[in-house]
């Protein structure tokens, strides 16, 4: 068997120098990710020599490369018969059908390959564990074994500790997954695929100061080097809008065109704020690929509406957007969205309530669950469903740091509104405890205790009503005094004249409705009746 000696795989593919320039420069684009490009590259050479496996091997790749195994399997059934036993295209066929999930038919090509070559031939050991890596279930571990042959027989070749890093990364070992990388590094220090593999591992760990230091030097080492340019897109998209644009030009130059970069230019306007040019490439998009398109683009849409106040149109897009979305690619900012755009619906209220629901079902951080529950109970208050208010409010205040004395407030008021009057006044009990110094909570308490015994039986709001009194009376100027003193004795004087037949204390309760509102008609009334009363007890 003639010895192959192109080195396959995304990274050793640029580095590699071959005879035929036009294979080189296939596998060049290919390095740098321009997927369309080598495709039609290794078209080339194989309309003019088919019987090049490494070439069928690379057109494989790229395909494969593309989420496109199906058409990379057709393909190879088209190369010549002479072919079908070289190890490089047993190689290619077995990796178009592993990415079918056909992995017994895979592996029984890979053996194949193997056995011509040994296990001696680093193309066919790297090709393979390649194909292990990038599929979605493959054996790292089997990749790994068979890196290290590789290796062994081309020591030097910075390609394959790339690939081996790849593996360990698989494995979710970052510090071997490193290691591997920087090796790759000092057998080529301007390798530009290990730079950018070294700022993955930083990405993962959210660590921006080095994964940008490690994108900046990849692409230093390499300028044409797409995959890195595009990370520093990705990282300004969120942090420097013009700056972004800038980038987004210049991968725009070294990369094939793409609908990615297509979805790109339309986020990029709708964060610079253009809307209606960010809607117009929107509607472009959907009119060239229809139901191939991404359904976030109908999510863009309708927030592109809501800042441009349709809420009509947002809301229609939201609804379009959930139909072709995946349920498990939904996310709380969507339920969200809809909510918002239900609850400005006047006939819709209940379905914002319902996606608040959900939203709130899928938040993980405590300080937006919160938000959500303050919505809900906003809803329900507009809504005038006063016990589902509560039940919000009391969601929102429990173990909420940044919960305010005016949310125990409408906590405490909801409840009330509801006539949940026993919860009304442990919820008040609650706000007096923490705020002693201030009247509302024991007034809305007395009123909540006041109700739980409205024929005055057993006097549960009268000490809460004394205990308003007294602090009314600390802050005169307080502009419920007048109101809530008037309130307080005459609740007092009805308790004295009613329950406990106490006429002269009735009679000294409404004077002091007097002291303080000297021409309270009630009041002088009722002192009458009380001391005509009072005279004719004594008359007996």
């Amino acid at each position: 068997m003639k010895k192959i000696i192109l080195l396959f795989s995304p990274f050793i593919l640029g580095s590699i120098a071959l005879k035929a320039q036009s294979l080189e420069t296939a596998h060049h684009l290919y390095y740098h990710e321009r997927y369309n490009s080598a495709e039609n590259e290794y078209h080339s050479i194989l309309n003019q020599q088919p019987e090049k496996p490494e070439a069928w091997l690379g057109l494989t790749m790229s395909y494969l490369a593309e989420a496109m195994p199906i058409k990379a399997y057709d393909t190879l059934l088209k190369a010549p018969s002479t072919i079908r036993e070289e190890p490089l295209y047993q190689v290619a066929l077995g990796s178009a059908l592993l990415f079918q999930d056909k992995k017994t038919e895979a592996s029984q090509l890979f053996n194949a390959a193997l056995k011509e070559t040994k296990e001696k031939d680093e193309t066919v050991l790297g090709s393979i564990a390649q194909s292990y890596i990038e599929y979605k279930t493959g054996d790292a571990n089997y990749a790994i074994s068979l890196l290290t042959k590789a290796i062994k027989r081309d020591k030097h070749n910075p390609a394959w500790k790339v690939l081996l890093g790849d593996a360990y990364r698989k494995l979710n070992n970052g510090t071997e997954a490193y290691k591997a990388y920087k090796e790759a590094l000092d057998e080529d220090e301007n390798y530009a695929a290990a730079d950018y593999k070294i700022g993955e591992i930083f990405l993962t760990q959210k660590n921006p100061e080095l994964y940008l230091e490690y994108f900046n030097k990849a692409l230093a080492a390499d300028p044409e080097y797409a995959p890195a340019l595009y990370q520093l897109y990705v990282y300004n998209f969120y942090h420097d809008v013009p700056k972004a644009f800038q980038l987004y030009n210049q991968y725009l130059t070294k990369s094939d065109p793409s609908i990615r970069t297509q979805y790109d230019l339309t986020d990029l306007l709708y964060l610079n704020k253009e809307y209606d040019k960010a809607i117009q490439k929107a509607n472009d998009l959907i009119a060239k690929h229809g139901t191939d398109l991404e359904p976030r683009i109908y999510k863009l849409l309708a927030y592109s509406y809501v800042e441009t106040k349709d809420s009509s149109k947002a809301l229609d897009y939201m609804k379009q957007y959930f139909e072709k979305e995946e349920d498990s690619n939904l996310i709380a900012k969507d339920f969200e969205l809809m909510a918002g755009l239900y609850a400005n619906t006047t006939d819709k209220k209940d379905s914002a309530i319902v996606f608040i629901q959900k939203a709130a079902g899928l938040m993980k951080d405590s300080t937006a669950l919160f938000n959500y529950y303050k919505k809900l109970a906003g809803i329900a208050k507009g809504n005038k469903d006063y016990a589902s208010e509560a039940k919000w409010m009391e969601k929102y205040y429990t173990g909420n740091d940044k919960a305010t004395n005016v949310d125990l407030f409408n906590w405490g008021l909801a409840n009330y509104l509801a006539q949940d009057f026993q919860m009304a006044d442990s919820v008040f009990g609650m706000y007096v405890a923490k705020y002693p110094e201030q009247s509302f909570g024991y007034y809305w308490q007395a009123r909540s205790n006041a109700s739980l015994d409205k024929d005055m039986k057993e006097g549960l709001a009268i000490p809460v009503y004394k205990k308003l009194i007294e602090v009314l009376q600390s802050d005169t100027t307080n502009s419920n005094y007048k109101k809530w003193m008037v309130e307080a004795y005459a609740y007092l004087a009805a308790y004295e004249a009613n329950t406990q037949k106490d006429y002269n204390e009735a009679v000294d309760y409404f004077e002091k409705v007097l002291e303080v509102d000297p021409d309270n008609a009630d009041a002088k009334r009722y002192i009458a009746i009380l001391e005509k009363n009072n005279s004719t007890e004594g008359s007996k």
